[in-house]
């Protein structure tokens, strides 16, 4: 893995995280009865990003980590898919910040099947 030292070091960590906090500012808007339903389901698997990212790192191997990093992208094309329910359901007031969170999804999707890329087999 080179000269990264630290999970933290990774980009498509830092880019993980930054899609967790934004996806937390967007729900804030959404209707109380949602807090239980897609809510908890948008955030649970926003942090699931940046998390298998971590606990791949963590495992040490290249294998391992592209394992998790293959979880990873599932859980942000799971992300992308309840933001689009959430709008189609009207649900969505902030429609800027729904554009920059699927931008960042985009970006994150193509960075992390680069870097698995870079991983052995």
């Amino acid at each position: 893995m080179g000269e990264i030292k630290s999970h933290k070091d990774l980009l498509i960590l830092q880019k993980g995280i930054k899609i967790v906090t934004l996806v937390y500012q967007l729900v804030r808007s959404f209707p109380k009865e949602e807090l239980y339903a897609l809510t908890s389901q948008l955030k649970r698997a926003s942090v699931s990003i940046p998390s298998n990212i971590a606990e791949g790192f963590g495992r040490n191997t290249d294998k391992s980590f592209g394992h998790f990093l293959a979880i990873s992208r599932g859980s942000l094309y799971e992300v992308e898919t309840q933001l689009l329910i959430a709008e189609e359901l009207g649900f969505v007031t902030d429609e800027k910040l729904l554009a920059e969170i699927l931008g960042e999804i985009e970006q994150q999707s193509k960075m992390i099947n680069s870097f698995s890329k870079t991983l052995k087999d």
